[in-house]
């Protein structure tokens, strides 16, 4: 995308015309009030960010007075083929062993390195539509494609988990298996990811054979007769759910914006309840923007006839394989984990596969850290998941301290349910402050609006009600199985023993 330099002055060509077709009036215009209300918010000075782009960028991207003629579409997909022909070279060249580690870091490094390139040409703050976006899709696709042919060509099925087994590849995919997979027009834009296998059903046919066949209410030739599926229920409802959202965001973000819980008059005259409430009610107008991208991503890929993932109980087709949010399970979660486990479904189970599953040292905040590198480098992106590090392992303590307490009756686990969507409403509101911010300076003087409140309670719980992380209660789980195994072989071998003394002795 073609950057507009206000600091060097317009040239013009004979006819008296600007010389690049990018710059017109409106688009000045438009650019400097829009400059002038970041500045209010951010400030007029980032000491980390120049103001001009580094002269060495020249040659990547177009600048009021450059004289190339290459289209913003050409440059996009140099980018989009850079990074996976970079990518493919690794899968082919580089060892089994280590391919995927190498392909790891190639493609995600081209990725931040292209985030740090836009901000140096784009103004800090601003939202646009630009080619990173779906570079960061691509990035998730080229990664679970090298752990899956690494699984399926270096390790035994033992060694797997079922997931991990059912993604595992077996060949090398081709040139143009691999470039379909990443490049589809169904996903290029805003996803969602999916995996390369269900990509290749999709692609071959075979995608509906598997779950035609398997009926969720056990009968295989029963009731309800299986026809081809049809997506075209779901497209329509997802295009009526895209229909809602977009009225709900349109009418609702500019009368509550998230800026106003760091205006000094906002938070000097409103008592702090209402503070909170007010946070609440921003981020819940801001989400439906979220809703619109992905249910429509999830719609397209449904009409072209992909996302087919079985039945329900009564007969009817499931269109749920890629889809990316549940949203009345993040409106109604009860936990911090809840919501996360149905906000960016894709997204979430790329970290649990190539980095949560896999990490062999604190695999919590290595994911989290993850996905701050893969969103981007606005520093409110790492703000927001290193809190999110510490509010996970608080609400992980509170479950396994205080929840068991609340299930002695149907009363008590309404009442608890209620307290804790209340708190992971306003925690995870309180988290995503900085994603939306962006910049150090307001996110912090948001937190100290709010006197770091969550972030000291949080704290507090992990160190007063310590949980062992699930890795060790697996490996405690397992050697608890293995001690029973031992004492049954024992008590087995034991028994064969005293039968056999009892026969020699009757001998």
């Amino acid at each position: 995308m073609c950057a507009v330099d206000y600091n060097r002055p317009v040239r013009r060509n004979s006819s008296g015309s600007c010389s690049s077709v990018f710059v017109t009036a409106a688009a000045e215009g438009s650019e400097v009030n829009g400059r002038k209300e970041r500045e209010r918010i951010y400030g007029s000075h980032q000491a980390w960010l120049p103001k001009r782009r580094h002269r060495a960028l020249d040659p990547l991207y177009c600048s009021q007075s450059a004289k190339s003629s290459i289209s913003p579409s050409i440059r996009y997909s140099l980018h989009f083929l850079m990074q996976s022909g970079l990518s493919y070279s690794v899968m082919v060249f580089a060892g089994l062993e280590h391919m995927h580690k190498y392909c790891f870091i190639v493609t995600l490094g081209y990725l931040i390195l292209c985030q740090i390139t836009r901000v140096y040409v784009f103004d800090y703050g601003m939202y646009s539509a630009d080619f990173t976006g779906p570079m960061m899709v691509i990035t998730q696709k080229i990664t679970s494609l090298a752990f899956e042919i690494h699984d399926g060509l270096t390790k035994r099925e033992g060694q797997l988990t079922p997931s991990q087994k059912y993604l595992a590849i077996s060949r090398m995919p081709s040139l143009l298996e691999y470039l379909s997979y990443n490049c589809n027009f169904m996903g290029i834009l805003a996803g969602p990811t999916c995996s390369y296998n269900d990509y290749m059903a999709f692609i071959e046919g075979t995608g509906y054979q598997p779950r035609h066949q398997e009926n969720a209410n056990g009968k295989e030739n029963g009731k309800y007769k299986q026809s081809e599926p049809s997506p075209k229920n779901d497209v329509i409802s997802k295009l009526c759910t895209c229909a809602i959202s977009l009225f709900i965001y349109l009418s609702l973000c500019k009368l509550l914006p998230v800026e106003r819980s760091i205006n000094d008059d906002f938070v000097n005259n409103t008592p702090f309840h209402l503070q909170v409430i007010y946070l609440y009610l921003a981020m819940l107008a801001l989400r439906p923007k979220y809703y619109f991208v992905w249910t429509l991503a999830d719609a397209i890929n449904n009409a072209a006839g992909f996302g087919f993932n079985g039945y329900n109980k009564d007969g009817s087709p499931r269109w749920d394989l890629i889809s990316n949010l549940r949203i009345l399970d993040i409106e109604f979660a009860t936990s911090f984990k809840l919501f996360l486990d149905n906000w960016n479904i894709q997204t979430a189970l790329w970290l649990k596969r190539v980095c949560y599953e896999r990490c062999p040292i604190n695999p919590t905040a290595a994911t989290f850290l993850l996905s701050a590198m893969w969103h981007g480098v606005y520093p409110g992106y790492y703000l927001t998941f290193l809190t999110g590090i510490v509010m996970t392992m608080a609400a992980r303590a509170v479950r396994h301290n205080i929840r068991p307490y609340f299930l002695v009756s149907d009363s008590h686990k309404r009442i608890y349910d209620v307290i804790t969507w209340a708190c992971t409403q306003v925690a995870i509101s309180y988290t995503v402050v900085p994603f939306v911010l962006l910049a150090v300076g307001p996110s912090f003087k948001f937190y100290r609006s709010w006197y770091f409140c969550l972030h000291l309670l949080c704290l507090l719980v992990v160190v007063a009600l310590p949980v062992k992380s699930r890795r060790r209660q697996a490996k405690a789980q397992q050697d608890g199985l293995q001690k029973d195994s031992l004492q049954e072989n024992q008590t087995e071998h034991n028994s064969t023993d005293n039968n056999c003394n009892q026969k020699d002795k009757a001998t």
